[in-house]
């Protein structure tokens, strides 16, 4: 056994800076017997295109077929007590299924679902200054005042709980969290009106339950956020006091760990004890959303125990990550043992995955860089090839996810990267959610409008772009504007849409349950 003997000093650090000492030597453990030697980056065959089977389009109105028997079958298990053989079109030994049928799949396929985001982060680096204005200075400049008032709303609070956009009068909106709740209570409702009450699937998990990963940061500001989105005017019509499974997520905590020494100092790889530098101090970090799989497995169980079937996951700031019927009903008749999303790359993508066939011939995600050349990926830009880019968004098949979750959690590459920031020299660990594609034998793909389904905000100054302040201002970056005009529009569509709000006047406001009316 590894000797992990620490300084008094270290030993205090642990629980002062709310550090997993368990998680974070056993890290290092593993690092230091080799275990993560042989880790290397994707090796790219090809950049794959759409196939109509393992990469669906779903940029537009979506068609779907597929064997007959297979989709009787998969429709059998799934929804055993209803009747599904009216839906679609038989021909060759093929159903077909339209878009609109894809919906009503879909919509009978919701009582099955989970609805998980991943609510860890703190907004402090979304609102900082230096990392916005290294993204555009002039676009920075141009909004100076709305930046301002947006920061000192989002500083030191999670960001989940910060505004999700601004209205048109230059006041903030409602939360990430709380639209991702009303587009999920707006679902609910539409089930109801189509099918009556929910009545419970093999237990008491109730319809849509929402889980969620959080932080040691920023657990207790959630919770009580949503304490007070009980009593919200955005969610009161639609009655969140009878959806307790919606208001009241199943929740697990990531761990912090420890910063590790900086590859330039060798072998074997220590703890990092200069932070700021200043003697014993260690440098806390989250571990990567990908440690999702380890820290909420007991929940992926509990879902599927509960009667749940699939689990949506993504980032708590892309506000484009809404449940998508189509997509569902897809993935249930697929037998994929996961779906993800990818939108069409467009200039600005250059930090992230995008979708490749690896050597072993398995779809997976790789990002730009490490795993795929920068040079490479422009070549294939060029030659007019289309590359699709992570958006960050999938849905699970939890057969397959509550039976294999360990083996998942502990097989995920651990990738360690150095940096040099203000803190120091450092080393950081992290697992990565949607490297899990290129471990799946099933994976599906779903190629999506980047405008309707990817409006993510990483920072403060893409949240201003697409809630389009200043965009009218002559001044306003050339390079910016079409990008900034489509996420604008996108995030119009998607409140009239899927978050049920109308404009008036200057300012967003929530349509009364009966105004809304069902998509398709």
């Amino acid at each position: 056994m590894p000797d992990n003997t620490l300084s008094p000093a270290i030993e205090a650090e642990f629980g002062r800076r709310k550090i997993d000492r368990t998680l974070t030597l056993e890290i290092l453990d593993r690092f230091n017997r080799g275990e993560f030697d042989g880790l290397e980056p994707i090796r790219v065959k090809s950049i794959p295109q759409i196939d109509g089977e393992q990469i669906v389009d779903l940029s537009g109105d979506a068609s779907y077929s597929v064997a007959a028997e297979l989709a009787r079958h998969r429709l059998l298990d799934f929804l055993p007590s209803e009747d599904t053989s009216g839906i679609g079109t038989v021909k060759d030994g093929y159903i077909h299924y339209s878009g609109n049928e894809l919906r009503e799949l879909g919509l009978r396929l919701l009582p099955l679902l989970a609805y998980g985001v991943l609510n860890g982060g703190s907004a402090s680096s979304y609102v900082d200054e230096k990392k916005n204005r290294a993204f555009s200075e002039e676009l920075y400049e141009i909004t100076r005042e709305s930046f301002s008032s947006a920061a000192d709303l989002s500083q030191g609070r999670p960001k989940g709980t910060s505004p999700a956009f601004i209205h048109p009068d230059g006041t903030p909106g409602p939360s990430f969290l709380e639209l991702k709740l009303r587009s999920l209570l707006i679902h609910s409702m539409h089930y109801r009106r189509r099918f009556g009450e929910y009545r419970g699937i093999n237990g008491e998990l109730g319809m849509l339950p929402v889980f969620q990963m959080t932080s040691e940061y920023t657990d207790s500001d959630v919770a009580a956020a949503l304490e007070e989105y009980r009593r919200s005017t955005l969610l009161e019509d639609l009655k969140p006091e009878d959806h307790p499974a919606i208001l009241s997520p199943l929740t697990a905590r990531q761990p912090l760990i420890a910063a590790y020494t900086h590859s330039s100092e060798g072998v074997p790889k220590r703890l990092f004890t200069r932070a700021w530098a200043k003697e014993d101090r260690l440098l806390p970090l989250p571990g990567g959303h990908g440690q999702n799989f380890a820290v909420l497995a007991d929940i992926y169980r509990r879902l599927y125990a509960g009667g749940k079937r699939f689990a949506y996951l993504g980032n708590i700031d892309n506000l484009g990550n809404t449940i998508n019927l189509q997509a569902l009903a897809i993935t249930a008749l697929s037998g994929a043992q996961g779906a993800f999303e990818f939108s069409y790359k467009t200039a600005v993508d250059v930090k992230g995955g995008i979708l490749v066939r690896s050597q072993k011939d398995r779809l997976s995600s790789a990002d730009i860089g490490p795993a795929i050349s920068r040079e490479e990926v422009a070549r294939a830009e060029v030659s007019g090839t289309p590359i699709l880019f992570n958006c960050a968004t999938g849905i699970f098949d939890l057969r397959y996810f509550s039976r294999n979750i360990d083996t998942i959690a502990h097989t995920l590459p651990i990738r360690f990267s150095d940096q040099n920031k203000d803190a120091g020299m450092y080393s950081q660990a992290e697992q990565i959610t949607w490297e899990v594609i290129g471990m799946l034998d099933k994976p599906l793909i779903f190629a999506v409008n980047k405008y309707e389904r990817f409006l993510a905000s990483k920072l403060l100054l893409e949240n201003l772009m697409t809630s389009g302040i200043e965009l009218r201002n002559p001044d306003y970056p050339p390079e910016l504007r079409p990008l900034s005009a489509n996420l604008h529009q996108g995030l119009k569509d998607l409140l009239t849409g899927d978050y049920g709000l109308r404009l008036r006047g200057a300012r967003w406001e929530p349509l009364a349950a009966e105004e809304i009316r069902m998509e398709g």
